[in-house]
């Protein structure tokens, strides 16, 4: 499909100012698509939009498929009902030139919690068959990515590979008895992959309106201590033993790097993907398309 010349503004959500500690997908990112429109700009360009792990970079998610938690307006959650101005006081002096994801994560997983019990006691019937649709629509990755963020949290944020055997590699019998023992802490999951996607849909929804797209990004490799490498390890280049990366992406040296890059994502077993007609591929690639209009996909030299 042909593209017209176009220009725009790369700009990462959490950037946006916010009373909170971070940027969201609340009132300031609906005046920034307002500021693109006023200086003729068609374009708004984010870096990946999924949950961060450890040292909170978008490039390495828990999935490649979920939504930022932390991305979520708890101003918008107000709005819902599902906050009261008493949850949103009494915030910390938050520094003005970085986000403190630690302190972040701390105010913000007190106020989602909290939305959640409200949601639990108070939702609608309307707002439960919404929420139920999106665990249906979004299954083919949602009950996995649930399951690993709640076993994540039972096992003190070790990384999935260090787990007992049995869990790390998923017997079914075992993974049935973590899930029922755990299956508030995974109906709380699901409930931020609800809230998120359905602010990120109203966004989204309202940029197009204004004549702005949204450029996604896909790095093509995932972080190994993901949902996604543990669901599907059969995929990754893992060692049989440990589940540690047996091949990893990285960069020969260039102009960045004398030595060299080693990224530590376990590299794609493609022959095993070309077995299964590519359907991991096919399923992420839909899952961001539903989030964005164009996609580019990143790191692919490595």
């Amino acid at each position: 499909m042909p593209l017209s010349r176009a220009s725009g503004i790369l700009l990462h959500p959490t950037s946006f100012p916010s009373r909170f500690g971070i940027g969201d997908l609340g009132q300031e990112a609906y005046n920034f698509v307002n500021f693109l429109k006023d200086s003729g700009q068609q374009i708004w360009q984010v870096l990946p939009l999924g949950p961060t792990g450890f040292g909170n970079s978008p490039y390495l998610s828990y999935s490649a498929m979920a939504g930022n938690p932390l991305l979520i307006s708890p101003d918008k959650l107000k709005d819902k009902g599902l906050l009261s101005e008493d949850d949103l006081s009494n915030l910390p002096e938050f520094p003005s030139d970085r986000v403190n994801f630690d302190l972040v994560a701390q105010i913000k997983g007190s106020m989602l919690k909290t939305a959640y019990q409200n949601f639990q006691k108070n939702a609608s019937e309307e707002e439960q068959e919404a929420f139920e649709e999106l665990c249906t629509s979004k299954a083919f990755w949602l009950d996995d990515y649930a399951s690993f963020m709640a076993l994540k949290e039972a096992h003190e944020g070790a990384s999935w590979h260090t787990w007992d055997e049995d869990i790390a590699s998923r017997q079914p019998a075992v993974l049935a008895e973590w899930q029922e023992r755990l299956a508030d802490e995974i109906q709380y999951h699901k409930f931020l992959q609800f809230e998120f996607f359905e602010q990120w849909d109203e966004l989204k929804n309202y940029a197009n309106e204004q004549g702005i797209k949204i450029f996604g990004d896909v790095p093509i490799y995932v972080a190994h201590d993901s949902a996604d490498v543990w669901a599907h390890p059969e995929i990754f280049c893992l060692d049989t033993e440990t589940g540690e990366p047996s091949l990893m992406a990285g960069v020969p040296p260039d102009y960045f790097s004398e030595t060299g890059q080693l990224w530590g994502n376990p590299v794609y077993q493609w022959d095993i993907l070309e077995q299964e007609n590519f359907l991991w591929w096919v399923q992420r690639i839909q899952s961001m398309l539903n989030k964005v209009d164009w996609i580019r996909i990143d790191h692919f030299r490595g």
